[in-house]
């Protein structure tokens, strides 16, 4: 009981020493104010109208009306939505994986005594990236025409049949991954090059004194100590895989191109919450994006971690 007491009362001693130290320091609180009103207006209010949403059913104009669980009950039975999951699964999958092995060898050259220039090669790496996506997207769509597209034309050459890069499962798909490959490796290459730079350069020199190669010093000294960061760059690389919404729409439209072949969960919600107006049912679908980034980034995580 005297425990509690203590306890309250340390408690109440601490939030005055809070208070009095907040209104001690009132002016720069009022600075950083807007930052926070502005977040809470477009960050906090959305997500928590959006799980609103999702227990009603409203098209945007007319009275919100709540109907529970129905949409989730409906989205479990949707094909297409679960469709929508295994396209964007596929296209991580073959995105992610080459994007990751590209970035980490580049970082690897960058960092490399004998590469000359290496600043002009970062820039020149890094400028995918901000690049605007609509622009790239636009690019590849030319790029990738089932009728006069460069990539058909170089198949030809090598007399291989022409490919229908937005009607053909597999051809929608690797035409969204070259775009996202394309976009991201210089990105995660920076990144990477970040984390190598912290490695301790005497590992290096110690191993190349005991006779150790290129390749076992990238396997046994480089990997495991650049561990963290390759975690950080699949877990981001996850969250925005899920999210490939801008590739996919200039590529093939909102439809998802001929049988749905490049319909994403993100487009998929824009179709259903901005097309036909179900933005209960978009803020479901949101929210079940939501749950499976969460699931990959912590199965991401748990897989690296035991791997260490």
């Amino acid at each position: 009981m005297i425990k509690i007491k203590m306890s309250k009362t340390a408690n109440k001693r601490n939030f005055a020493e809070t208070w009095k130290e907040m209104k001690k320091n009132r002016g720069a609180y009022l600075f950083i104010s807007p930052f926070f009103i502005l977040f809470f207006i477009f960050g906090v209010y959305p997500i928590l109208f959006s799980f609103y949403l999702a227990l009603s059913s409203w098209d945007g104009i007319g009275e919100i009306e709540f109907i529970g669980l129905r949409n989730f009950s409906f989205l479990i039975q949707d094909s297409m939505f679960w469709k929508s999951i295994s396209n964007t699964l596929i296209i991580w999958l073959i995105s992610t994986i080459p994007m990751v092995i590209l970035a980490l060898v580049i970082a690897f050259l960058l960092n490399s005594a004998f590469v000359k220039f290496s600043t002009l090669y970062k820039t020149l790496y890094f400028l995918p990236n901000v690049t605007a996506i609509v622009a790239v997207a636009i690019i590849f769509g030319v790029i990738f025409s089932p009728n006069f597209g460069l990539i058909n034309y170089v198949l030809s050459l090598v007399g291989l049949q022409p490919v229908d890069w937005h009607a053909d499962f597999w051809g929608v798909k690797m035409a969204i991954a070259a775009m996202v490959i394309w976009r991201w490796t210089g990105y995660n290459a920076i990144i990477f090059l970040a984390g190598l730079q912290n490695i301790n350069t005497e590992l290096y020199e110690a191993a190349k004194i005991d006779g150790a190669s290129t390749f076992q010093i990238f396997r046994k000294i480089t990997i495991p100590l650049l561990k963290p960061v390759i975690i950080f760059v699949i877990i981001t690389s996850t969250i925005g895989g899920m999210q490939i919404f801008a590739e996919p729409q200039i590529l093939v439209g909102n439809s998802g191109g001929p049988g749905g072949g490049g319909m994403t969960i993100v487009l998929y919600l824009y179709q259903q919450a901005f097309e036909k107006n179900l933005y209960g049912y978009g803020s479901a679908i949101a929210i079940g994006l939501f749950i499976i980034i969460m699931l990959f980034s912590l199965f991401n995580y748990l897989l690296l971690q035991r791997k260490q």
